[in-house]
């Protein structure tokens, strides 16, 4: 049987369009669920859906990116805790969601996945070989969780 490690989550919705689709897509029992597949200990993490121009300002002060992004991942500790905070644009996942033919709901998991890996250290930026690793973890864990192969 799966052991899942504990998972302290705040879920926070700014100021964005179409909240109710998103509240929907996003129950918190599910949000828990997804996350805590994707821990490998124990996690304290706040989760906020932002609009666009919340996720630009981020993305531009932190990355020096000038678009918003879909999912950026703010990780301060791994051990013994992992803390950070995982931040979702809105408007960007929802665009997404449309162009791959997925649902908000399905593109939500597999964001909140990705970032939950990413706030333990797995990278897909340093090289091909580490993007394909991470791509295959998370392939298996949203197959644990019922979904289908997001790439």
């Amino acid at each position: 049987m799966l052991m899942l490690n504990e998972l302290s989550l705040s879920l926070q919705f700014g100021k964005i369009e179409d909240a109710a689709i998103h509240r929907a897509a996003l129950p918190r029992h599910k949000v828990i669920r997804w996350i805590r597949h994707a821990l490998q200990s124990d996690a304290e993490i706040t989760v906020r859906i932002v609009d666009e121009a919340e996720g630009q300002a981020l993305n531009r002060d932190y990355r020096k990116k000038e678009d918003a992004t879909n999912v950026l991942t703010f990780d301060y500790t791994m051990e013994p805790v992992v803390t950070a905070d995982l931040v979702l644009c809105a408007p960007v996942v929802e665009k997404e969601a449309k162009e791959q033919g997925k649902t908000l709901q399905e593109h939500y998991a597999h964001l909140l996945v990705h970032g939950a890996l990413h706030a333990q250290g797995w990278d897909h930026e340093t090289s091909e070989e580490d993007a394909q690793v991470m791509e295959l973890r998370e392939v298996e864990i949203l197959a644990r969780l019922g979904f289908e192969n997001p790439y």
